[in-house]
């Protein structure tokens, strides 16, 4: 059985949408800390839709299973710096996968109390594969529709935060017997913003003036200086990867603009320049993810007025 997403017609249809980014989701649950605190109640009874890309996806699964977003943090301080810490490929995509099966255990796409989105890249076909739990998000193909392509929705997970070169591709066998190369959704899109959309405009034919759009970014920071810089740039093509993402994600969200900017949407993704705010994705200092969590929590309070004018 599979979900069903439905809403009345006096009901606005509300997007929650997740930037990948690594250990700066701590940046993203702090927004998602106080928004939860402003509603009042567990953010999958607030969202018809939530998406996410890699560390986004770890919290978006999180949230449509009914996490409260405190405990998705205390997991986060848990698990991610022992990820980001590891030294090589093989050692990050083990840790990652503790953390994936024992926080998810064998739960699947129908386990979801809300529409979810979790974006990840195929590697030989060289295209998004995203995994869902209602065949009212298919685009086609319902007669073969399977929740999650069949999958765990740890396997979906790993999958989507596995940053190629940092983490091996994981190969999954769908419910279909298909065996599938997969890697980083962050390489199609960082931003799944224009995912969700795509969903509520085309598979579940809501109309642009209902549909409310959140999306929330993991913020923007200097570059990390001194030895760390030295070596990533020597051993490890860190800041490639970063660029390209970030590059992925400005590009989906200027499309948004054009595209879809009769659509209700607010876009949290604040700019720090201050040296003591330079990191990366592979950040592990808890010092520095609490103080991403910190600048969370403020960016809400930047964008509360509006954050109550496009939900309440």
């Amino acid at each position: 059985m599979t979900l069903e997403i439905k809403s009345t017609n006096n009901e606005h249809f509300r997007i929650l949408s997740l930037d990948g980014g690594g250990a700066k989701g701590f940046y993203t649950l702090g927004v998602l800390k106080e928004l939860e605190a402003l509603l009042g109640k567990p953010l999958c009874e607030q969202f018809k839709l939530i998406f996410g890309t890699s560390t986004g996806a770890i919290i978006a699964a999180l949230l449509a299973l009914g996490y409260e977003v405190n405990k998705i943090h205390d997991l986060y301080k848990e698990y991610v710096p022992t990820i980001m810490r590891c030294r090589t490929a093989k050692s990050k995509s083990k840790a990652l996968a503790h953390l994936a099966d024992t926080i998810f255990g064998d739960k699947k796409f129908t386990d979801v109390k809300t529409g979810v989105g979790i974006v990840a890249t195929n590697w030989d076909l060289e295209k998004p594969m995203i995994f869902k739990g209602s065949i009212s998000q298919a685009h086609g193909r319902h007669g073969s529709f399977i929740p999650g392509f069949g999958c765990t929705i740890s396997e979906a997970v790993q999958a989507s935060c596995s940053a190629y070169p940092f983490f091996k591709r994981p190969i999954i066998t769908t419910g279909k017997g298909d065996r599938v190369e997969l890697m980083d959704g962050g390489f199609c899109a960082n931003n799944p913003t224009l995912y969700a959309i795509a969903d509520a405009i085309m598979a579940l034919n809501k109309k642009h003036a209902d549909i409310r759009v959140l999306s929330v970014g993991v913020g923007n920071y200097p570059e990390p200086k001194g030895w760390r810089q030295w070596i990533f740039k020597i051993f490890m093509p860190v800041r490639l990867l970063q660029k390209t993402l970030n590059v992925n994600t400005l590009s989906m969200e200027q499309l948004r603009l054009v595209l879809f900017k009769d659509i209700a949407t607010v876009r949290i993704n604040e700019t720090y320049e201050k040296p003591e705010m330079a990191t990366d994705l592979l950040e592990h200092d808890m010092n520095k993810l609490n103080m991403l969590h910190q600048r969370g929590c403020e960016s809400f309070a930047k964008y509360e007025a509006e954050l109550k004018a496009l939900l309440l």
